[in-house]
């Protein structure tokens, strides 16, 4: 039996979710005979949710860089079997999906907790690799020599695109086990909702809060005034638009308020199941997005998005799909805003752009089967 740790994925980020059961899909695709491990937490990632799924817990607990979790280490494997506890030890692979946490935009703590836990993999044997995620930028010496003890250890790392591997090798070098591959929740295939009805809800509004509470004091503010200069100008070009929450009680404030202040009544879709998520973002004619994986959800079936972001890997991941005219600025006037929602709404413009993200979505598809092959080979 291979046990593998899923390091980094929780239930709030629907991305997070996503690349969760994208792991385990991939996974079980190619060994017959594999147990997950995760570590619970109380924020994002309770126990009773993986188990759920079947995924065992980890018995691990950091706190001020120490693990508290020791004396787990030897209770006798027949008790800790008994609760189906796993420790350290047992574990022969770590994947993590951290998404974006190794950077200064998250402090030094990520970066230090993961070096520490990576020395120890490494002296026992186990394989460690950084599935496909954001990195960087690092200004902190604390969290650059994280990033060098990680890389040490680390049989593969996967940088999501440009940037990130060269935030990386800004401090590592250049290193074989250092690559780039693109976000791997694209291989997922997304399903509709028992029962969706798609009559009123072609157009697709993905709000997010880090646009708030991410970015400068500018933007923060500019946001939502931005989507109600979207939402009013959808309405009243007879689109079919519909505000859709991605992520949690903060995006769902927003989408109301929105509601509130343009007096437009269109619908809002809440849905927790990620999968069903991208189920509906594929049946939307257009999206206007700020959730990353909400975005990766669109592009990868090749629906038309328009996006605003708060860090480099917004940017990265419209090169990816040869459509940066895509991206918005906030802060962008009422005319040139106009404009390119003309990609969402005019037939013969947003055809010419489904064409194209189809054509791109099957080549990111097969960099991230080649990213999972090479995954195997290391696991072998």
């Amino acid at each position: 039996m291979m046990i593998v740790e899923i390091k980094g994925t929780q239930f709030v980020n629907k991305g997070a979710e996503l690349m969760l059961y994208a792991i385990m899909d991939k996974m079980r695709s190619r060994y017959s005979d594999v147990r997950f491990v995760h570590v619970p937490s109380l924020q994002g990632a309770p126990y009773e949710k993986y188990a759920m799924l079947g995924i065992y817990p980890k018995a691990s607990l950091w706190h001020k860089g120490i693990q508290l979790m020791r004396p787990v280490d030897y209770v006798p494997k027949k008790l800790r079997d008994l609760y189906g506890v796993v420790i350290d030890q047992e574990i022969d692979v770590v994947l993590d999906a951290s998404g974006f946490a190794y950077s200064d935009q998250w402090g030094d703590d990520p970066s230090i907790l993961m070096a520490k836990s990576c020395k120890g993999w490494k002296k026992q044997g186990t394989k460690i690799v950084l599935l496909p995620q954001a990195f960087g930028p690092f200004t902190s010496s604390k969290i650059k020599d994280s990033i060098r003890a990680i890389a040490d250890c680390a049989d593969l790392i996967y940088a999501r695109e440009q940037i990130s591997y060269e935030h990386l090798i800004s401090v590592t070098g250049e290193r074989p086990n250092i690559k780039v591959a693109p976000d791997f929740t694209n291989l997922m295939a997304g399903v509709l909702p028992e029962g969706y009805d798609a009559a009123d809800k072609e157009i697709c509004i993905v709000p997010n809060y880090r646009m708030i509470d991410k970015t400068s004091a500018e933007v923060s503010k500019a946001y939502q005034p931005f989507l109600e200069k979207c939402v009013n100008y959808l309405v009243e070009s007879n689109q079919k638009s519909f505000l859709l929450i991605h992520e949690g009680a903060n995006d769902l404030k927003l989408a109301k308020s929105i509601i509130e202040n343009t007096g437009k009544n269109i619908p809002i879709v809440s849905e927790t199941d990620p999968l069903k998520i991208k189920g509906i973002l594929g049946a939307s004619i257009g999206t206007i997005g700020s959730r990353f994986h909400g975005l990766v959800s669109a592009l990868s079936q090749g629906v038309p998005s328009l996006a605003t972001g708060w860090s480099h890997k917004y940017h990265m991941l419209f090169q990816d799909y040869d459509f940066v005219d895509g991206l918005l600025d906030v802060l962008i006037p009422q005319d040139k805003l106009d404009e390119k929602l003309k990609y969402l709404i005019e037939p013969e413009l947003r055809s010419r752009v489904v064409n194209n993200l189809r054509k791109k979505a099957s080549i990111q598809k097969e960099r991230a089967l080649g990213m999972w092959n090479e995954v195997f080979s290391v696991l072998a």
